[in-house]
């Protein structure tokens, strides 16, 4: 069943209107998560807003929005008030200009959304908008309203569908001077840059998602059913840079220890499509110490398949 939508309204271009609803093309919930113990009893730690001044504990109906003018000053803004301020994007994603693509600077962009037609209506329309960004290869660039904040969307044709991707406004980018002014120009070599490239040619392939994996998501799996099971839990020694004293040699020690690398490596086999990573065990039955035994819900979920 797919996520509910984040944002329904209409996507316009000109006069061209159709509803649409925009989803999330990321998730975060395979990932391990963890919750907060109390190490004495091994229950969860609850949370609660209290005022800051008396200590008292407050109703979510009586706590309002409030903008910090200095330390003691807000300014009261009611759920009301920020409604008025509603703009045309919180309901209407208006495309206001076409650009190119490799002119949108990678520190812009935030994260991805599926945009799709909302209900039976308005197909056409969209495959009209669609089709034309896809014509023309071009990118549209247009505003929406999620979670109160008005965004900058970028339009691009994916499948049947538009992928729409935040993107940050200029005031959100740091300038990279101040972090790159203290970088010292080097003079490459052309012996070094020619073992560099070698090195690239060996490791050269093609961006397949399928073999990655999360390999702190797995040792945090590991753990878990390694103090599931009573396992011991060893330390493992922490990797350590080495500083390089000669760069001709390390470069032609990196090509050699490439070359080996790839010799022992098996021949590969084919994936499956639905191959995932480690699964977690199953909740096993007696007793358990304190702290786990503090857990409502199992551990164990279903095996998790690499997006």
């Amino acid at each position: 069943m797919a996520p509910r939508a984040n944002w329904k309204g209409f996507l316009r271009l000109s006069l061209v209107t159709c509803p649409v609803a925009l989803y999330p093309a990321t998730s975060e919930s395979e990932k391990v998560s963890f919750n907060q113990l109390n190490r004495k009893t091994g229950h969860r730690i609850k949370y609660a807003k209290v005022d800051a001044d008396t200590g008292e504990e407050v109703a979510n109906e009586d706590i309002v929005k409030g903008y910090k003018l200095d330390t003691d000053t807000f300014i009261e803004v009611t759920k009301e008030e920020l409604e008025n301020v509603a703009l045309e994007s919180t309901r209407t994603i208006e495309i206001d200009e076409f650009v190119d693509r490799s002119e949108i600077d990678p520190r812009y962009l935030i994260r991805p959304y599926y945009l799709c037609p909302d209900g039976k209506v308005g197909h056409d329309a969209f495959a009209v908008i669609r089709e034309t960004i896809r014509e023309m290869n071009k990118v549209a660039i247009g505003r929406v309203v999620l979670t109160n904040r008005e965004h900058i969307i970028a339009l691009e044709p994916m499948d049947k569908g538009l992928m729409g991707t935040l993107l940050r406004y200029p005031y959100e980018v740091r300038s990279a001077d101040e972090y790159f002014d203290e970088i010292q120009d080097v003079k490459v070599t052309k012996d070094m840059l020619d073992l560099a490239r070698h090195i690239v040619n060996q490791k050269s392939g093609h961006f397949e998602p399928d073999k990655f994996e999360d390999q702190y998501e797995t040792a945090l799996i590991d753990l878990i059913n390694k103090k599931r099971t009573g396992k011991p839990v060893t330390t493992k020694a922490r990797p350590r840079g080495e500083n390089v004293v000669d760069l001709m040699d390390a470069l032609r020690k990196s090509i050699g220890d490439e070359k080996a690398a790839k010799a022992s490596r098996p021949a590969k086999k084919p994936r499956k499509v639905a191959s995932g990573q480690k699964e977690m065990l199953m909740p096993i039955a007696g007793k358990k110490p304190a702290r786990e035994a503090a857990a409502k819900k199992p551990v164990a979920k279903p095996q998790r398949k690499l997006a």
